[in-house]
């Protein structure tokens, strides 16, 4: 394997995950008397540029399909962020209604509704169908295409430029990353806006969040490379913001290099600084990291064991994929973990990949009342123990699996 952006050829192993079905592949009872695909889950630094990746060992067009489970607007705490990212941009850059918002990887419309609202021309690009109609539904104009030069050039054909272009969680999620930013750059509008918001590698090797590997997610991203990836398409970051979202992520806000009416602000040297100190641009910064994911996998296993020997009932809250490749590396079945509750109703009557723990709403979490709760979208923990709070009336404990096994 080659790094997808710089194109070396690629031998230092990060961490290896084993194999594992894709994160977001649900599946029915019927399905369950069926064979499963497995695909490996290894992932390499390139000693190079130092992007961090696996191989695109599953199609993006076979995992963004219209069989597609995830829907941005079931978390309080994301439509928030979205409320107050639609404040911020048009309270910063004047956006009104002669602008035009476009959004990678729109969803179901969780965020393009609030610059909708504000009555600003929005369009979103969303591969997956079932998605992208529920944001039509929401009055949200939808391509339902993938987004990379050949999208772009039909979209500029057409007149359609971005004065902002947004991509939340989507950069990670593409496997040719060159061909999607060189995109971006047709599409933006010539003194446009654009902003990136994805999980932090810094912030997933520092505090062991390697849950967040999944075949959904081909790169895992820094600033210092993605720095690295924009300037060879001609766009500039231009500002950076450091987020809780997600365990910990990134805002990068770019322009095209050309366009001298923004400045880069002291953010941008400020956070490259910080993570070359870390030692993001060594190779000795990678090492260990498949230690600590043996650690939490063993710690897991001990003590879901030592809870079903105490006859205590175990259930999980969020069918979420950083969940599932928790589930798969540890090992973990439904005979440790009898349930797992996700709001989602997409995902209620199925069961989780590899696991085939069943997925329920919470009345059924009401009726079983189970000792302790697993979280596993631990990166919301505050959301659901707000949520769930009534669990206490029966004496019921969370438990949170990152960076670290904790019960609370």
């Amino acid at each position: 394997m080659n790094c997808r952006f710089c194109k070396t050829p690629l031998t230092h192993q990060f961490i290896d995950l084993f194999n594992s079905p894709p994160s977001n592949s649900f599946l029915t009872e019927v399905e369950l008397n069926e064979p499963e695909t497995f695909y490996p889950l290894k992932v390499y630094t390139c000693h190079h540029c130092f992007l961090v990746q696996v191989d695109e060992y599953k199609k993006s067009s076979a995992i963004f399909n219209s069989e597609y489970v995830y829907f941005s607007s079931y978390s309080t705490s994301w439509l928030e962020h979205a409320k107050k990212y639609t404040e911020m941009m048009v309270e910063r850059f004047q956006f009104n209604q002669q602008s035009k918002v476009i959004e990678i990887a729109s969803n179901d419309g969780y965020l393009l509704q609030y610059f909708h609202q504000k009555k600003i021309p929005v369009l979103g690009v969303e591969p997956t169908l079932n998605t992208a109609d529920a944001a039509r539904a929401k009055g949200i104009e939808s391509i339902n295409d993938f987004f990379g030069v050949a999208l772009a050039k039909k979209m500029i054909a057409q007149n359609t430029y971005a004065d902002l272009l947004i991509g939340n969680n989507v950069l990670a999620h593409v496997p040719d990353i060159v061909d999607f930013v060189a995109g971006m750059k047709l599409v933006l509008a010539p003194q446009g806006v654009i902003t990136m918001e994805f999980p932090h590698l810094m912030e997933l090797v520092d505090n062991n969040q390697f849950d967040t590997i999944y075949h959904e997610h081909f790169s895992y991203l820094s600033l210092y490379s993605v720095k690295q990836i924009f300037e060879s398409q001609g766009l500039e970051v231009f500002d950076v913001e450091q987020l809780p979202t997600h365990g910990g992520s990134l805002r990068l806000f770019a322009k095209h290099k050309a366009d001298t009416s923004k400045t880069v602000l002291n953010n941008v040297q400020n956070l490259l600084n910080k993570e070359l100190e870390k030692g993001i641009a060594t190779l000795a910064y990678y090492q260990n990291f498949q230690e600590k994911a043996l650690k939490v996998k063993l710690d897991t296993l001990n003590l879901l064991i030592s809870l079903k020997q105490q006859n205590k009932k175990v259930a999980a809250y969020g069918a979420a994929a950083k969940g599932n490749t928790l589930l798969n590396y540890c090992g973990v079945k439904n005979d440790l973990i009898s349930f797992v509750v996700d709001a989602n109703p997409s995902k209620q009557n199925k069961f989780l990949p590899g696991s085939h723990i069943p997925v329920k709403n919470q009345d059924f979490l009401k009726k079983e009342k189970p000792d302790y709760i697993f979280i596993l979208p631990w990166n919301l923990k505050e959301e659901i123990k707000q949520q769930l709070s009534y669990i206490q009336e029966w004496g019921g404990k969370f438990i949170i699996p990152i960076p670290e096994i904790a019960i609370m």
